[in-house]
């Protein structure tokens, strides 16, 4: 994807699917190094990410096979390397979690930085500490994160200073072939989290509390591989919400979890949106005369910092004064810039937003910096008058599948090149 080209102003109505998701998926995958024999991971989202993900595991020593363009055959048997370096390690972040399934193989990972989306400091220092208390020494050289437990893996009580997904999902990877019990304290509740304790519960794992603040595993001597279905993707499910909203539309968001959304049900209800839930879908009816809130990102079961630009979008749209603060991330609101340039009246400081409405947008050439940056991008696209083009739309392929297709089946006049 190189451009996204949409002429905005139409209300978009009807149902979209949800697809698999993808922060749990990018921890799944590398968890199935861990298992002896073979794994067939269905639901996935057909993203790059996934496809990066597979790559590396490939050029580790697995046999991956897509059976169709959401499910993966893994067969983790033939590892023997447990350095991943290469261009598929540096585009993506969650390359990462690898460092906690090959340190719990092999009792030795080597890393090379992982990349992603830039908007602040993502440090690896809670994932490193809790290595540490596991019994595995962590240096830096030659732009690989090496880890290595000399004397094994032994269980430990370790308390996360900050509350950190990746830290969680990696300490919780380490420890679950350890020797003896672990605690894990101060833990992030996010679903992928439950979702990745579940896989590996499923392999033969004994771990309880996931979706809690405090996680205790069991260490087990070895697991097992399993079919295993990723839940719906949380975020997806909000973008299209809020396109619903931002478009004054329709929509009914089938395939998910409601009460994963009830953080972001709760702000549309306040800002004046209807929204229906019923077991496994929402339907979200915008309104023209929504008005302005305010938001503040916080871990799950808060407001999702990856919602943060998608609802800043919104919030462009809508009568008064909203106020967005950012708790998460350091530098999230560079992509501010690009609302602006479609006519939305929005000021930072530091992180905090102040959105000024309603704003009139107008379409225009922009460029999406990163992942959820672009969706926010596509909504304000979808709601400005006239022809928007969105650069580097890669960046919105890392985290949407079939985004062209979903969109035009609610009506939208999108192209992709």
């Amino acid at each position: 994807m190189e451009q996204i080209i949409i002429n905005g102003g139409k209300k978009l109505k009807g149902s979209v699917c949800i697809s698999g998701a993808k922060n749990a998926a990018l921890a799944i995958i590398p968890a199935t190094i861990l298992a002896e024999g073979v794994s067939t991971i269905e639901n996935l989202p057909n993203i790059n990410d996934i496809k990066h993900l597979v790559i590396i595991l490939e050029s580790l020593g697995a046999k991956c096979s897509f059976l169709n363009e959401t499910t993966l055959k893994i067969d983790a048997t033939n590892i023997k390397k447990y350095r991943a370096e290469g261009d598929s390690v540096r585009k993506i972040r969650a390359s990462y979690y690898l460092l906690g399934a090959l340190l719990s193989r092999f009792k030795a990972a080597e890393v090379e930085m992982p990349g992603g989306c830039d908007f602040g400091g993502r440090p690896t220092d809670q994932h490193e500490k809790g290595f540490k208390l596991l019994g595995a020494t962590t240096t830096m050289s030659h732009g690989l994160i090496k880890t290595e437990a000399l004397n094994g893996l032994q269980g430990s009580n370790i308390l996360l200073d900050v509350v950190s997904v990746g830290a969680t999902i990696n300490v919780m990877l380490a420890a679950v072939l350890a020797e003896g019990s672990t605690t894990i304290e101060n833990c992030a509740r996010e679903p992928h989290v439950v979702d990745t304790a579940n896989l590996l519960n499923m392999m033969g794992a004994d771990i309880k509390g996931a979706g809690t603040n405090v996680i205790r595993i069991n260490g087990v001597k070895k697991l097992k591989g399993v079919n295993y279905t990723i839940i719906p993707d949380q975020i997806e499910a909000g973008t299209y919400m809020i396109a619903a909203a931002i478009t004054g539309g329709d929509i009914t968001v089938k395939n998910i979890i409601p009460q994963h959304m009830d953080p972001l049900t709760a702000k549309l209800v306040e800002m004046g949106c209807e929204v229906f839930e019923g077991d496994d879908y929402i339907r979200v009816r915008g309104s023209e005369n929504l008005t302005a809130a305010n938001v503040r990102t916080l871990a799950y079961p808060g407001f999702p910092t990856d919602l943060q630009p998608q609802i800043t979008a919104l919030m462009a749209t809508t009568d008064g004064i909203g106020v967005i603060t950012e708790s998460v991330w350091d530098n999230r609101f560079q992509y501010v810039s690009e609302l602006n340039r479609l006519g939305a009246n929005i000021t930072v400081d530091g992180r905090i937003a102040v959105t000024k409405g309603p704003s009139h947008l107008t379409g225009a050439k922009v460029t999406a910096i990163d992942l959820r940056a672009g969706a926010a991008l596509v909504l304000a696209a979808l709601n400005a008058e006239g022809m928007t083009v969105i650069d580097k739309a890669v960046q919105v392929g890392r985290g949407y599948e079939n985004i062209e297709q979903k969109l035009k089946g609610l009506g939208a006049d999108i192209t992709v090149i």
